[in-house]
């Protein structure tokens, strides 16, 4: 049965993707292989989800808008197994789906819901291979920000501090429907297998950064003024000086370890 078309809707911030040469290329970035299993997250109508499947046979998809799964399920059909999960992404407990394989995640995120829901996927980072997320091009030029430039911030740094963050292309309005206002870009992140940097105390870094970007005007010593003090961040070999967003991630890393001492 055809089902009638599906209006996008403001409030899960849909834009559906439709341009066949951008999903193509977005699929040979992801490469999907023999043995993976994959995650797509706000698969939509499946713009991405049938030549996903097409290639790789099954697929486990995250998608809160119910109306979507009957034209999901029919763009889809017969293409391979699909496991429809229908709930909410920044609620759902991804370890849940990698109890036996680690995991390959996907999508073409809600701009709204983007930041919030990298940082609860960082959360599964040991269970998860790699990342790959069409965003809005602002996010994806935080996301793999160097230290020094207009874009380097908390996001860069928190997430850059669990994954290696690389930006692939851009994409431009006329690819969705309905088409955003701001063109977007595709970004991949792959997780460390092993912490480059460890902090002795992941949420004291949180903070430490969170209050130095709060702050990002300010110079370090007043950006992060209550965790620690002039004369540590020199202890560390860091210039108190200086602003928050000339420092590496190791920096802050360094910083964020000091100020248990």
């Amino acid at each position: 049965m055809t089902q009638k078309p599906h209006r996008a809707r403001k409030r899960f911030g849909q834009h559906f993707l439709h341009d066949r040469g951008i999903i193509d290329k977005i699929v040979s970035a992801i490469g999907p292989r023999p043995g993976d299993h994959i995650v797509e997250i706000g698969p939509g109508l499946g713009a991405l989800t049938a030549p996903l499947l097409e290639r790789h046979g099954e697929l486990d998809v995250v998608e809160l808008d119910r109306d979507v799964i009957p034209h999901l399920e029919e763009t889809c059909l017969g293409k391979g197994t699909l496991r429809i999960h229908n709930v909410d992404a920044l609620k759902f407990d991804f370890g849940s789906l990698a109890e036996d394989h680690d995991l390959r995640v996907v999508g073409n995120l809600p701009y709204n819901i983007s930041t919030p829901l990298i940082f609860h996927l960082l959360e599964y980072a040991e269970r998860i291979i790699d990342m790959h997320f069409l965003l809005q091009k602002e996010v994806v030029d935080r996301l793999a920000a160097a230290p020094g430039s207009n874009d380097y911030g908390r996001l860069s740094v928190m997430v850059q501090y669990r994954c290696r963050a690389e930006s692939l292309f851009r994409v431009g309005p006329g690819a969705f429907s309905p088409p955003p206002k701001v063109d977007s870009a595709v970004v991949r992140l792959v997780p460390y297998d092993t912490l480059p940097f460890p902090a002795r105390d992941e949420q004291r870094l949180a903070e430490l950064v969170n209050q130095a970007f709060s702050r990002r005007r300010k110079t370090l010593r007043n950006g992060v003024k209550g965790l620690l003090d002039a004369e540590g961040i020199e202890r560390v070999g860091i210039d108190p000086s200086i602003r928050p967003e000339r420092l590496t991630v190791e920096e802050f890393v360094r910083l964020a370890n000091a100020s248990l001492d």
